[in-house]
């Protein structure tokens, strides 16, 4: 089966699993996002409150620092979004690797899984899906945890210090009204148990119509409140074609009329070159608090993507070479929300692209013009890109679309 059809197969097999995650349909949904912070439940308001709080050491940074409404939960720096992409953790010497990823729409991955009839990794969160969602059932909320603890992030000693921040904090006493008892952090179980709870009301605001609002010009097209323009209905006929965007980004209702993500939660190696402005290559000079450098290989490192992330698990090592350089596709919804039209936004997991156009053009000409070689040249998808033979006004067509599907369209 060539690797078109496996996405398609990929994607009706999801349906049963976003028929049960996308709950409410439309004609909910909108009014819904209308009145987005007005009704959050105690569950979701706490995970706001910890979503949006500094806990980080030293105590600076937020979830929402990496990951702001403005931009559709992902980077709202417009200089680091003009050159590396990559943000400064607590520590601003210290730098991770990858763009972050938007948090909108992240509670929907399903676990991540080898699906055994097509070969192919589905779920998860995070660029190489590590936050597998297997221990908390909820990738989401597994990615949660993730950054309160990591040295080139929020850069907090252990999970009990995270605990003690909140226990400090004016909205503890909501914390009691949601699990029924205070914050505790007296022994080692309690420590376990109050640090996964923050992962899962993190994830249950992600999951809120707040965050998750399906309240874009293209779902009100959906319900049949507003038309398309012309260029923007020849540039979803083209998504849904000849530039065959559609096979990762599925754009249907659902077959209970669920609203489209607009992922198929697989994972691609696209040939994205590097992006020669990542500080991550340049962590070999700076150095965790044990002395080791953050990044040992600098300016040689190459991003291993989901390979990378199956080498550590023995179970699957074995496919961890025919995935290196796949990354997650992320779901466009949101992809070119920010505060103004100048603003700028980086594109793919690095942000070597700073503009929806030059993806698109990349995705169209990829293998007939002259690009930098790509990070990972193993594994290429050369089925579904590269050499799609759009014309200028079909790629714009294209883009124009891709602008329709930001939250918070006012009809």
């Amino acid at each position: 089966m060539n690797s078109l059809k496996k996405r398609r197969h990929v994607i009706k097999s999801n349906r049963v699993f976003l028929a049960f995650a996308a709950v409410t349909i439309l004609a909910f949904l909108i009014p819904a996002a209308q009145a987005v912070a007005n009704d959050l439940t105690p569950a979701e308001l706490l995970g706001k409150f910890l979503f949006f709080d500094k806990i980080s050491s030293p105590d600076w940074m937020s979830c929402a620092t990496c990951h702001a409404p403005s931009t559709g939960f992902t980077g709202p720096i417009p200089g680091i979004n003009k050159h590396g992409a990559v943000y400064r953790g607590a520590i601003p010497k210290r730098f991770g690797n990858r763009k972050p990823p938007s948090a909108a729409y992240a509670t929907v991955s399903p676990i991540f899984h080898y699906d055994e009839v097509e070969g192919l990794f589905v779920g998860g969160n995070f660029w190489d899906g590590r936050a597998t969602g297997e221990r908390l059932g909820n990738p989401a909320a597994d990615q949660a945890l993730g950054p309160f603890l990591n040295p080139v992030e929020q850069n907090n000693p252990s999970k009990r210090a995270v605990l003690e921040q909140v226990a400090a904090s004016s909205y503890a006493p909501l914390w009691e009204q949601v699990w029924g008892e205070p914050i505790s952090f007296e022994t080692a179980a309690d420590v376990e148990m109050n640090y996964d709870r923050i992962g899962l009301a993190i994830a249950t605001y992600e999951a809120s119509s707040e965050v998750n609002q399906f309240s874009s010009k293209y779902d009100y097209y959906l319900a049949g409140m507003v038309d398309l323009t012309e260029q923007e209905q020849w540039g979803l006929e083209l998504f849904n074609g000849k530039a065959m965007c559609s096979a990762c980004h599925p754009s249907e209702l659902g077959p209970g009329d669920e609203p489209p993500l607009f992922t198929d939660f697989t994972f691609d190696n696209l040939g994205v070159p590097k992006n020669p402005k990542n500080p991550f290559y340049k962590m070999d000079e700076v150095f965790l608090d044990d002395g080791t450098p953050i990044n040992p290989e600098g300016a040689d490192w190459i991003d291993p993507g989901l390979g990378g992330f199956l080498d550590t698990r023995p179970e699957w090592q074995h496919l961890a070479a025919e995935n290196m350089g796949k990354h997650k596709v992320p779901t466009l919804r949101n992809v070119d929300k920010r505060p103004g039209k100048k603003y700028p936004k980086a594109y793919l997991h690095n942000g070597v692209f700073k503009s929806l156009e030059e993806v698109v053009h990349f995705y169209n000409t990829r293998d007939v013009e002259d690009w930098p070689p790509p990070e990972v040249p193993e594994n290429v998808n050369t089925d579904e890109l590269g050499d799609l033979g759009l014309t200028p006004e079909e790629e714009a067509a294209i883009v124009v679309f891709m602008k329709t599907l930001s939250d918070g369209y006012l009809p």
